[in-house]
């Protein structure tokens, strides 16, 4: 089943619960009512927002996200449910016994399917497609020359180009406090991402903190750093394209319009089905290659277009 995402910005609204129903209030009245069960990111982006704490606990329960947004508008906390996987303990020690040269193996798909997704966003025509696919070849295991890295210099500079051929400038690009220029598109799709992929991580009875490449004691969610690489290209498309569209503000159009990006038809060898629910795909897999059941990671990419008839 497809999880909801819910995003509450233009207007302050308490969260309740009634029945198994998030009950969204204004003003004591209620404007709104969606199951529990089918909510899967809350994005909470008006500071005048309230909750009951039965509200948050029922969401943990359904394994639904909650991100909060700062004054930036962009995600500055998210509220992950603890897993609850009958299996989870098994997993945790499968997730912890998992070697050096396993981590490295993995690691090298994470970054052949983000150049590959990265080359895929540029035009046919560009020298710079050619170039990414070229470089994706040459990842080795654990990515010891660092690809990743001149993949993404390669991409950026190429990136920067609007259809029509005007180069974006800097100033667009950079995030300023009023929310405008690209990068703060950019965040805020990733950090969207960020939270759906720990979500999934979670509900596969994972910690995220335990990454397969990124290491850092201060970051509780490495995991997820590591296996939204290859989807971060669909917040760049999107961004994009948006810019393309005229949008300058990061208000709650544009928003709506990044949060789309969790719906995108996704497939994975014979199976298709939204990003949300493929994420649960890629973990499984992973899951798999912790317990030593298969060596390669299952990643899912966007389905190709359909050709009018």
């Amino acid at each position: 089943m497809i999880k909801r995402t819910l995003e509450i910005s233009r207007e302050p609204a308490h969260l309740a619960v009634r029945h198994d129903q998030l009950l969204l209030k204004r003003d004591g009245k209620i404007v709104g009512q969606v199951p529990c069960e089918d909510i899967g990111v809350v994005v909470v982006d008006h500071p005048q927002t309230t909750y009951t704490h039965s509200a948050l606990t029922r969401l943990a329960d359904c394994d639904a996200v909650v991100v909060v947004c700062g004054r930036d508008h962009l995600p500055t906390a998210i509220l992950l449910p603890l897993a609850d996987h009958s299996q989870v303990v098994w997993r945790l020690n499968d997730q912890l016994a998992a070697s050096r040269p396993l981590c490295k193996r993995l690691w090298k798909q994470v970054v052949i399917a983000k150049v590959r997704a990265q080359a895929a966003n540029l035009s046919e025509d560009r020298p710079a497609r050619r170039k990414l696919m070229a470089l994706a070849g040459e990842v080795r295991s654990g990515d010891p020359t660092n690809i990743e890295a001149q993949a993404a210099k390669i991409y950026w500079a190429n990136w920067l180009w609007a259809a029509e051929g005007d180069e974006i400038t800097i100033e667009q690009f950079r995030r300023n406090s009023e929310g405008t220029g690209l990068n703060s598109f950019l965040n805020y799709g990733y950090a969207i991402l960020r939270a759906s992929v720990a979500r999934a991580i979670v509900v596969a009875g994972l910690q995220p903190s335990l990454g397969i490449h990124h290491r850092n004691r201060s970051n509780a969610f490495c995991l997820a750093d590591d296996l939204m690489e290859p989807f971060r290209p669909l917040i760049d498309d999107r961004v994009r394209e948006m810019h393309r569209a005229g949008h300058e503000q990061l208000n709650q159009p544009a928003k709506a319009e990044l949060l789309g990006i969790l719906t995108t038809p996704m497939v994975l060898g014979d199976q298709t089905g939204p990003l949300m629910t493929m994420l649960h795909r890629l973990l499984a897999s992973l899951t798999r290659c912790y317990a030593g059941e298969q060596k390669q990671l299952e990643i899912p990419t966007p389905c190709p277009p359909t050709s009018d008839p």
